[in-house]
């Protein structure tokens, strides 16, 4: 009876889920001297699978801009299966919004750098991510917005 209720926590696997990138401008855009913009833009998406199993994605954005014209756009989004059982309710956001975008996240990087360079272009490394803050800060965005949802 006690095996049953030992927390579980396993990671199933790792993988590319999409990825893609584009260079609508070129060949003209990389004649251009400028150095361009770069916009980075992250999300965490959790939803299960199966009982117990969950997917956890991290999806980065990468866009990049000579004035108002793209040099190149990748979107990837890289995710994990993860097994996790007998947890309390109350952990299971901080384990989906932390630790396993922790775990997905250093994939992800090297994959969007990988694929920029092998475009043609300088790699982008993207930084280190504080997910513990991230979720946090989206935890407080999503309590702020609830009670001006009922007060309106």
């Amino acid at each position: 009876m006690a095996e049953q209720e030992t927390p579980i926590f396993q990671i199933q696997r790792v993988y590319l889920k999409e990825a893609s990138l584009e260079q609508p401008n070129s060949p003209a855009i990389l004649l251009e001297q400028e150095s361009p913009t770069v916009d980075i833009q992250l999300g965490v998406n959790a939803a299960p699978v199966a009982e117990g199993v969950f997917e956890v994605s991290v999806t980065a954005t990468v866009q990049t801009k000579i004035k108002d014209k793209t040099v190149f756009l990748v979107e990837a989004t890289q995710a994990g299966i993860f097994e996790i059982r007998h947890l309390p309710e109350e952990q299971m956001g901080q384990i989906m919004g932390i630790a396993c975008p922790q775990i997905v996240y250093p994939y992800l990087r090297g994959n969007v750098a990988d694929l920029i360079s092998r475009a043609g272009f300088p790699p982008v490394h993207l930084s280190e991510i504080n997910f513990q803050a991230m979720y946090e800060q989206q935890k407080a965005n999503a309590e702020e917005e609830a009670p001006s949802i009922v007060t309106q």
